[in-house]
């Protein structure tokens, strides 16, 4: 008979991430077929997760922000994105509610996972984001978005912090909520 189980997804799997997303038991099989052909292993690996990120943005550079985004997403640290890891990323940067899209965003903060943020933190990940943005776009910001430095200091003046503070889970989220202006420093949206 063979092997039939391991290209099929678990129940408990399939139970637990219908729990957790809104994504139907029909949309998760069809992600999990693609999933499967694309990576047979059933594992993405840091560069291949680079090198989607690189076809999403064309004409940046978005090797250190992919690897950013991908040690967030990787929530067992094993190196890899399993299936689990992939779709729970996918549910909360593309449907979650906003609660849920910012403690990601606290997390992809979080270089070194310790539950807080620092101001080098943030202008590491700030960095990373201004690297995305094309530079005929770069040319076009405000005078005080216009390099990765200048971003970093907007955004942590929002939280009312010292340099040197740290900034916890939820003052980042309610930093976020309360000031219009930093959502749109903490990601960056590709023109259509």
């Amino acid at each position: 008979m063979g092997n039939a189980k391991s290209s099929a997804m678990s129940k408990q799997i399939l139970e637990d991430l219908k729990l957790n997303t809104k994504f139907s038991e029909n949309e998760l099989s069809q992600w999990y077929e693609n999933f499967q052909k694309q990576c047979p292993s059933g594992r993405i690996s840091p560069d291949e997760f680079k090198k989607i990120y690189e076809r999403f943005f064309p004409d940046s550079d978005a090797a250190s922000y992919a690897q950013h985004v991908f040690r967030s997403f990787d929530t067992n640290d094993d190196g890899t994105l399993d299936f689990k890891e992939y779709i729970i990323a996918l549910h909360m940067t593309s449907t979650g509610k906003t609660e849920r899209k910012l403690e990601w965003a606290f997390s992809l903060f979080d270089v070194d996972k310790n539950g807080y943020i620092t101001k080098s933190e943030v202008a590491e990940i700030c960095q990373a984001i201004f690297k995305l943005i094309p530079k005929d776009e770069q040319e076009n910001l405000p005078a005080d978005e216009n390099t990765p430095e200048k971003r970093a200091d907007k955004l942590w003046s929002f939280f009312n912090k010292k340099d040197n503070e740290r900034l916890a889970e939820g003052e980042f989220i309610q930093g976020v909520l309360d000031n219009e202006d930093a959502i749109h420093l903490i990601q960056y949206e590709p023109k259509k």
